[in-house]
């Protein structure tokens, strides 16, 4: 192991009189307007960008892979003989051990060579990936289990690859940066859609659909491995020197839980990934079985299913996606400084937006499936708000040397309570309403439809969550900037070292 690959050497942050920062409490530094004036680049901007292209074009492999099972779904139901609850295991398999695994990668991105912990876990996604299009027919359980250690390896990347572009760059731009990685989340979303599904249908076989993604994940790694920097971690912040101080894994936690923004955005994030995983799981099927009940198309009784509507919902997807994270990154950028909790009011008025339109959408799809799309549109659209401006919370509230930590926390609870349950418990309900009535058609669309009623619901619950989060993300910025402002200069010698630990008693 090389030296800058071995833990960094740790000091404690903590005292009897609260959290205490060592040297990096100036990594917040990108909260003033001049930052990007102020700061030199630890990194040529050139590399940079191709740095951050390397890594939304993993991002993008990455969610594509995601749903392209949701893309193919009907085809696997009919292979397996499998019901809507346990077909909705697949996705909560891989969401467990994603969730499950992220506080490791957490901390071992906080303290390890970034770079080297996202290469070795997308090689193990690759061949996982791969290896579940090979499952038979009477081996249900092994895609189940092939999915889920699919999970480690993008587990690894979606808690390692942010921090790094915050090390990148500083303000506007790394909100800016941003904003462009997490665009790729909607795309690979809706590219996993049409991709699985026309796969399929070209290929006469579901499977080949999930050799896609690994074949152009090889490429992935290779970028990885030669154009993606480590940056020592607050580099952007810092003139490029990087912050070397370290806190027990105890007292990232306790700080972590004490930052009200970050608990409070945390639970806001958890309803946007429920009704994201909900919708992106069922939305496709859902839109099937109610033109089936209608008569407008016939039932699918043997592979490959029409693929039409999984065409159609991640073209939706992709189109939303870019609209809104662009619409809300641009809001978030013209409002921040009017407006000091306008980050948390933009993902409020989008969840709070989005839950009638999901409500009228549930109920028009047994009448019209134009005037429906048009109103998954529209949700879709307020939800993507969210995406891009959470991201840019999370960096500008929590310092470098803990933004790994946080990352995985956020990830490992979003995901418990967010997309890891809710396309099983949509299945499991839409399970039980279908038992009580003998089985046709139009009763497992209906069964389905008043399923899927919970996502308006959580949508409600997740705009009231970010509103708590305005009441408090001004006075959290305010006490990051405070302690920016009285930390010591990376340059400044032995002589400053009393400084060096400051308590946040009195910062309010």
């Amino acid at each position: 192991m090389e030296p800058k690959d071995r833990p960094i050497p740790r000091r404690s942050l903590g005292s009897s009189s609260g959290i205490h920062y060592g040297s990096f409490v100036n990594s917040l530094s990108s909260l003033t307007p001049k930052a990007e004036e102020k700061e030199k680049p630890a990194i040529s901007p050139r590399r940079a960008y191709i740095a951050v292209a390397v890594l939304c074009y993993v991002n993008l492999l990455n969610y594509t892979e995601r749903y392209t099972i949701a893309g193919v779904l009907p085809n696997i139901q009919k292979f397996f003989t499998i019901s809507d609850s346990t077909a909705a295991l697949i996705q909560t398999v891989f969401i467990c051990s994603f969730l499950l695994l992220a506080p490791l990668f957490g901390y071992l991105g906080d303290r390890y060579n970034r770079k080297y912990i996202m290469i070795g876990g997308l090689g193990v996604w690759l061949v996982t990936a791969v290896g579940s299009s090979f499952v038979t027919a009477s081996y249900f359980w092994l895609l189940m289990l092939l999915r889920a250690m699919v999970g480690i390896g993008e587990a690894s990347y979606s808690t390692i690859a942010p921090t790094i572009i915050g090390d990148l760059f500083v303000g506007n731009q790394r909100s800016a940066m941003i904003c462009v990685f997490y665009l790729f989340i909607p795309v690979g979303s809706g590219l996993g859609y049409i991709t699985g599904a026309g796969v399929a249908n070209l290929t006469g076989d579901w499977r080949w659909a999930l050799r896609i993604t690994p074949i152009l994940g090889v490429v992935g790694l290779f970028l990885l491995v030669f154009l993606c920097p480590n940056p020592p971690r607050g580099a952007a912040e810092t003139h490029g020197e990087g912050v070397t101080e370290q806190s027990s894994y105890k007292e990232d936690v306790k700080y972590l839980l004490k930052n009200k923004s970050y608990v409070w955005s945390s639970l806001g994030v958890t309803a946007t990934a429920f009704l994201t995983g909900a919708l992106a799981f069922w939305m496709p099927t859902f839109l099937s079985r109610a033109q089936v009940s209608q008569g407008i198309r016939e039932p699918c009784v043997q592979e490959p299913c029409n693929p039409i509507d999984s065409y159609i919902f991640g073209a939706v997807t992709v189109v939303t996606g870019i609209v809104g994270a662009c619409l809300g990154s641009g809001l978030s950028r013209r409002f921040r400084d009017k407006v000091p909790n306008a980050d948390p009011l933009i993902c409020a008025i989008g969840l709070l937006g989005s839950a009638p339109c999901l409500f009228i959408t549930i109920f028009v799809a047994s009448a019209s499936i134009p005037a429906t799309y048009v109103f998954i549109f529209i949700g879709e659209l307020l939800i993507s708000l969210n995406w891009a401006v959470l991201a840019d919370i999370l960096l500008y509230v929590v310092v470098p040397t803990r933004r790994s930590t946080a990352e995985a926390l956020q990830i490992s609870v979003l995901h418990l309570l967010g997309d890891a349950g809710s396309p099983y418990l949509v299945g499991a309900i839409s399970d039980a309403i279908r038992k009580s009535r003998s089985a046709t058609h139009e009763w497992s669309f209906l069964s389905l439809k008043y399923s899927l009623l919970v996502c308006p619901f959580v949508g409600i619950l997740g705009g009231l969550f970010f509103f708590i989060t305005s009441l408090y993300i001004a006075e959290d910025r305010k006490a990051a900037a405070q302690i920016v402002e009285v930390s010591p200069s990376p340059q400044q010698g032995p002589a400053s070292e009393p400084a060096m630990e400051l308590s946040t008693e009195g910062i309010k």
